[in-house]
């Protein structure tokens, strides 16, 4: 479904025309970079990219292609425009635009969706450069609609660049392992306690764990805090009630 990005096999000599007439000229990014035609030029790209503006870059083939913001900045550069890239960014996420997306569109609306700007190996943390929105047909099911929801989350599978996000991708990151020795803490009204046990499971923030009491051999329920970190009581049971709701709203 998402394209990788392909530079036009003219582009070298179309970058090399424009750059004497715009040498110099600043642009800027657009906060929403789509293309209907297929064919990614600098004026899908930046504002006020002139004449330069027709110069190709890339062939979308897909709903999306991403873009190296290096090579993008370089090209621009060929062609006299100046990209300062203050954001710092990596990939640059170009979308189908209302006329490529056709009846699509029309049918399901134009709604934002996350995508993922670089690839993401099993297991590895989603940061918030690793997020981008873009603006879609419509929508998987269970996509996210906040980015909080994702950043901090584990990779559970191998997830492409350009990717939409979706919940059924990602979970809380591993930080107990089976074996490993935990401390449970219980506070309430004022008492609080704490134990040492077991791990019985692997386990990310927030999930619920089984704990072995390494004195009574018994079995403890708990909710992760940390590495090495769990709770019970009441305080579980807020975080238990917390993440109930959070995945209710996907």
């Amino acid at each position: 479904m998402f394209a990788a990005l392909t530079v036009a096999g003219a582009t070298v000599c179309g970058l090399t025309a424009a750059g004497p007439a715009l040498a110099g000229q600043t642009v800027t990014l657009k906060p929403d970079v789509a293309n209907s035609d297929g064919t990614v030029t600098l004026g899908d790209l930046f504002e006020g990219a002139g004449a330069a503006g027709r110069v190709p870059v890339a062939t979308r083939t897909g709903a999306t292609v991403v873009l190296d913001a290096a090579i993008v900045q370089q090209a621009a550069r060929r062609a006299g425009l100046d990209w300062d890239n203050a954001q710092g960014l990596h990939r640059i996420i170009v979308h189908a635009g209302v006329a490529a997306a056709g009846g699509a569109a029309r049918a399901h609306g134009n709604v934002e969706v996350l995508t993922y700007t670089r690839s993401l190996a099993a297991g590895e943390i989603v940061q918030p450069t690793d997020l981008a929105w873009i603006k879609t047909a419509a929508a998987p099911n269970d996509a996210p609609s906040d980015a909080d929801m994702v950043i901090g989350q584990a990779a559970k599978r191998p997830l492409r660049a350009g990717a939409v996000v979706q919940a059924h991708d990602i979970g809380a990151a591993q930080v107990i392992k089976p074996g490993d020795i935990v401390t449970v803490s219980y506070d309430s009204d004022g008492v609080s306690l704490t134990l040492e046990g077991k791990a019985m499971a692997l386990a990310g923030v927030g999930d619920n764990l089984p704990v072995q009491n390494t004195l009574s051999k018994k079995i403890v329920q708990t909710v992760v805090t940390g590495p090495g970190q769990a709770v019970v009581g009441p305080t579980a049971d807020q975080i238990r009630a917390s993440r109930s709701t959070r995945y209710a709203a996907r």
